[in-house]
């Protein structure tokens, strides 16, 4: 349990930090900008700074504000014009050490500052690690839509260390959880049962991430642009990201984190897959009431069907203005491209608001 091989880059589990030093030593750079927030600011930069001393390059820190509402084309100018005021030419790095929010636009911003520099992922969620650190998705979100900008750039490798999920709130390991039983339900029947199982009131154990990371890894290599399978990973996500939305425009700082929206979401296009894709009953039942005992409930009533509708209808995976689901067969086994209607869509949502 050392290290994936992914499309063109390492994600490297063992001695995280010391090999990310040999990698900025090995890499030349003229110089080298670590992007955090300021919660890794504090409880993760430390950790890496211990292993920096020794090294003779220069390096500056830029930080942001923690959370997705700073993911947009604003603190991602902020990020560019850092790197002009220090100095950055093509041959530096960046560092992307944070959650999902630090991966996906410091991605983007080092994919685009003088039409490219390179970049590492060090994830310091379980969010991260699982999910938004591999298979080279760099984003912002812009006009309300999650994601709407970005790019296919891969880094050049991504650093796992587990000890940053020591720092972690529960909720926020939660979150990641909701993605790793999503790999469960699209690839690994056996995996499912074995989260079903875990201790959610710690961080996954190490095997458990490396396993995660492994089926989207296999995914993402075989598709590595999105043009087919890889759409499964969007289990979830289709009603998932309208909730996440949706609660971020109307909950202020008490809104839904991104698991707890997928979750919603993974219920209801459960029930899709039990409508349309040949779920039975029994699978429905179980991955709800998982679902439904690990997350807490939310309030969707009839009049924000049809916010939800017109967020889903901007999802980047439809297809001649339908909106495209991923769905279940049977828990492990998904498929791709059902056109689910408006009806059908606002249907699910009952069915969740009714459980």
């Amino acid at each position: 349990m050392d290290t994936i091989n992914s499309i063109s880059y390492p994600v490297i589990f063992k001695d995280t930090l010391t090999q990310l030093v040999n990698f900025i030593e090995q890499g030349n750079y003229s110089r080298f900008f670590i992007l955090t927030d300021e919660h890794t600011g504090e409880h993760c930069l430390p950790l890496l700074q211990e292993r920096l001393e020794h090294l003779n390059n220069s390096y500056d820190v830029i930080e942001v504000n923690a959370g997705e509402e700073s993911k947009n084309i604003d603190f991602c100018a902020g990020i560019w014009k850092m790197l002009i005021d220090f100095g950055a030419d093509r041959h530096s790095l960046m560092i992307n050490l944070g959650g999902g929010v630090i991966g996906d636009m410091g991605g983007f911003a080092a994919s685009t500052y003088k039409r490219g520099i390179d970049f590492v992922q060090v994830p310091t969620t379980l969010l991260s690690q699982v999910d938004a650190s591999v298979g080279g998705k760099t984003g912002i979100d812009f006009d309300n839509l999650k994601n709407i900008i970005g790019t296919f750039t891969q880094p050049k490798a991504v650093f796992i260390e587990p000890a940053f999920l020591q720092t972690l709130p529960q909720r926020q390991i939660l979150s990641g959880y909701a993605e790793m039983l999503k790999h469960g339900l699209i690839q690994d029947a056996a995996y499912w049962s074995e989260l079903k199982g875990a201790d959610i009131n710690a961080a996954p154990a190490p095997e458990l991430v490396y396993q995660s990371v492994a089926i989207k890894n296999k995914v993402v290599v075989d598709d590595p642009f999105e043009k087919g399978f890889r759409k499964c990973l969007n289990f979830g996500h289709t009603v998932g990201h309208a909730v996440e939305t949706y609660s971020l425009l109307n909950d202020g700082s008490k809104h839904l984190t991104h698991g707890e929206a997928i979750a919603i979401g993974m219920i209801c296009e459960a029930w899709l897959s039990h409508k349309n894709a040949g779920l039975t009953t029994d699978e429905l039942n179980e991955i709800t009431t998982v679902l439904n005992n690990l997350y807490p409930r939310y309030e969707l009533d009839e009049t924000c069907h049809s916010v939800l509708h017109s967020l889903m209808k901007t999802d980047k995976k439809n297809q001649n203005g339908n909106i495209n689901c991923t769905l279940l067969n049977k828990i492990g086994e998904c498929s791709i491209d059902h056109i689910c209607t408006e009806e059908e869509l606002c249907d699910s949502l009952r069915y969740y608001a009714g459980l």
